[in-house]
């Protein structure tokens, strides 16, 4: 037995055994193991001797124990290995023809000790006494020959059940055996979300032939046709976690490879969020002033923050592309676009559950002219990134000496990336006074209207559209605030909801909506409790109004058990009106809903089999409120829209009820409020929070929450 202490030979070799230290540390080696291995290693390998002097080494038959007693008896395996290392060291010695000093092949700071000058050895130029990847191919192979029952168990896909990990963990490496999926693989049911940089994937990235040398990037998993997929939580019921997940790190990956991100959230967590990328590289990260006021600073190295104007400082910059990120930039030229509900925060990737969207843009082969008047998906993410402020920050950027970004104007984006296979439809909502139709078509449930009828969705004649509206704030609504949205979500146009006289508009019943939100109980029953409540917004002088439409709530649950939903998400339906239902809202009070989705209707609008649709589907940052949505007044010869808030989100038909159910995350149908014994959760009323009060307004406010906290249950 060699008596080395490990801080001996971490003073001594510290360059050169604390990298090996760390490697073995990784690997599951406790420190006295370590400790051996290196004094036997420096031992070994730098006895001092002569060419002359060295006699062909003896055969050692070596034991190879089971795969049982390796497992229980990692010392003896340690050992074995290590011997082996040095024996095929010394054989590639003798066999070699150069002679050199040790010190020839390595730096001072890494030369050991104790050799004196004049001493001589054989080494091949690659020989390291413990070449670990060499001696674990040779244990897989010894597996294989002794216990093919295992090799076969082990080649089978390992189903990931990692919950209970944050993204911070996930940070510095996961685990090999994660199991890989397709972006084609929507309709499968697995446990959890896959590494996306851990095994080769199953569709190869396009490549353009463009001039100049492009980095070879890494293994990923790539999604060419858009993936809409959950966050992972760590609250799920693992049986009801049945299908693919989205991590943070999953996105952000292969981080090495990003060369610039432009990211967007309503609230930040910036030193968590740096510890995602790599510090060289340059970030754009949009959020929003407390005062509203149109800003830019650096505020980490190389990343540099702006924000938008708002006016009179109301409003709130909600727009999230990724929770994290926006665009994506490779040093492949590959672009990841990212769209989701989650905050920048650890609890939105962990403890509650959000939506994200992504999908890979390949580089074109060559750039295409500028376009003025494109009105296209790439065309429309240029003018929201305008209106976001970050053409200055992308200015100032390069002046602080990032002359090498993937784009030097906003425009660049059409220019260069083939968005030829995004499908679906981008609805911004751009915080301000629009007026006129170029521009209020551009904004808003406006810009809804548009991209349900580019998507194919508008509902037909003799159909009424049920919608379910999903999310974790209310608004103060009015039936005719209701039926205006319910007119841009039917597709019809604004300019006929506008030519109607104001007096008929404020008096229409309300429409066929369910807003789903969390009862009290529902809150107070999850996983994490009032605590996890926080993120609920709803006060009780809006659920007690006069004219407040009680009738229209519904309990929100998740599909995945008790965890609470931060998914901003509407779910449009088709159904025959009959006699019963025209012209009607829902206005039962009972436990269960007269609806069911055997009501659905499909309609077959070009009598394509890939036209029919049976509704749509809404994904983003949008609440269900007028904050988030805006509000339509002028005439349909001059109309404005007002919106208060920044928002971003997307519009997809819906082709089958087997779709519906794989997007829609909550429980369906939803359970309506029994009203006199259902409340919506109130957080201005939990004990919990109340007592925590001084806790939660530090955190609120050390995340940009408490500048809005008077708004934000409107948001």
């Amino acid at each position: 037995m060699v008596n080395c202490s490990l801080s001996s030979l971490t003073l001594s070799h510290s360059p050169w055994i604390s990298a090996r230290h760390r490697i073995w540390k990784m690997h599951g080696f406790d420190d006295e193991e370590i400790a051996r291995a290196l004094a036997l290693s420096v031992r070994d390998a730098y006895k001092p001797s002569r060419i002359s002097d060295r006699k062909p080494e003896p055969k050692q038959i070596i034991e190879i124990p089971s795969s049982d007693e390796e497992d229980n008896n990692e010392d003896v395996r340690l050992q074995s290995d290590i011997q082996q290392a040095i024996e095929a060291s010394k054989a590639q010695s003798a066999s070699s023809s150069r002679t050199y000093s040790p010190q020839d092949s390595m730096s001072p700071a890494l030369s050991p000790p104790a050799i004196s000058a004049p001493s001589m050895l054989v080494r091949s130029s690659n020989a390291f006494p413990f070449d670990r990847a060499q001696l674990e191919r040779e244990r897989l192979e010894r597996q294989k020959r002794l216990r093919p029952d295992l090799v076969e168990a082990q080649s089978k896909p390992q189903l990931d059940n990692e919950d209970e990990e944050t993204d911070e963990d996930n940070m510095n490496g996961r685990s090999a055996k994660r199991q890989r999926l397709s972006h084609n693989s929507s309709t499968a049911h697995h446990s959890n979300i896959p590494s996306s940089s851990t095994r080769p994937t199953t569709e190869k990235a396009p490549r353009a032939t463009t001039s100049g040398t492009q980095s070879r990037e890494p293994t990923d998993t790539y999604f060419w046709n858009g993936e809409l997929r959950q966050t992972a939580n760590k609250y799920v019921e693992p049986s009801k976690d049945t299908r693919p997940l989205f991590r943070l790190t999953d996105i952000l990956a292969p981080r090495d490879e990003i060369s610039f991100a432009i990211i967007s959230a309503y609230c930040v967590d910036f030193p968590w969020m740096y510890s995602f990328f790599n510090p060289s590289t340059p970030v754009i990260i949009v959020a929003q002033d407390s005062q509203g006021n149109e800003t830019m600073k650096e505020v980490l190295p190389n990343w540099i923050k702006t924000t938008p104007f708002l006016r009179g400082g109301r409003g709130c910059m909600h727009m999230k592309a990724s929770a994290d990120t926006m665009f994506i930039f490779y040093k492949t030229g590959r672009l990841r676009v990212v769209v989701s509900t989650a905050n920048l925060l650890p609890i939105d990737w962990r403890d509650i559950e959000n939506s994200v969207w992504v999908q890979d843009i390949p580089l074109r082969p060559s750039p295409i002219p500028h376009a003025s008047k494109a009105n296209d998906f790439p065309a429309a993410w240029t003018r929201i990134l305008h209106s976001l402020n970050v053409a200055p920050a992308l200015i100032t950027m390069v002046k602080n000496g990032h002359t090498d970004l993937p784009i030097s104007r906003l425009e660049d984006l059409r220019r260069k990336w083939d968005f030829s296979k995004v499908k679906i439809h981008l609805v911004p909502s751009l915080a301000g006074k629009h007026e006129g139709w170029p521009k209020v078509i551009q904004s808003g449930h406006v810009a809804l209207m548009k991209a349900v009828r580019d998507s194919g969705a508008r509902t037909p004649k003799g159909k009424e559209l049920v919608l379910e509206c999903q999310g974790s704030s209310i608004g103060t609504y009015s039936t005719q605030w209701v039926n205006e949205f319910y007119c841009s979500a039917r597709g019809d146009s604004a300019e006929e909801w506008l030519d109607q006289p104001r007096s008929r508009r404020t008096k229409l019943p309300y429409p066929p909506i369910k807003i789903l939100f969390p009862s009290d109980k529902t809150v107070k029953d999850s996983a994490l409790g009032e605590q996890g409540g926080g993120t609920m917004f709803c006060r009780r002088s809006q659920w007690e109004g006069a004219k407040f439409p009680r009738n229209l709530f519904h309990d929100s649950r998740s599909k995945r058990g008790g965890v609470l939903m931060h998914s901003k998400m509407i779910i449009a339906t088709f159904r025959d009106t009959g006699p019963s239902n025209k012209g009607k809202a829902p206005q039962s009070d009972s436990e269960t809903e007269p609806e069911s989705d055997d009501e659905v209707v499909e309609v077959d609008a070009q009598g394509r089999e890939e036209d029919k649709v049976i509704g749509w589907a809404y994904v983003g940052s949008h609440n269900f409120t007028p904050s988030a949505w805006g509000t339509l007044s002028g005439s349909g010869f001059n109309p404005i829209l007002n919106n208060t808030n920044f928002e971003l989100g997307i519009v997809f038909p819906l082709r089958s009820a087997e779709e519906l159910e794989r997007v829609a995350c909550w429980e369906r149908p939803p359970r309506k409020y029994v009203l006199g014994k259902d409340e919506p959760w109130m957080q201005s009323e939990s004990a919990f929070l109340q007592r925590n009060e001084v806790v939660l307004r530090l955190g609120l406010q050390s995340f940009g929450y408490l500048e809005s906290i008077m708004v934000v249950s409107e948001l």
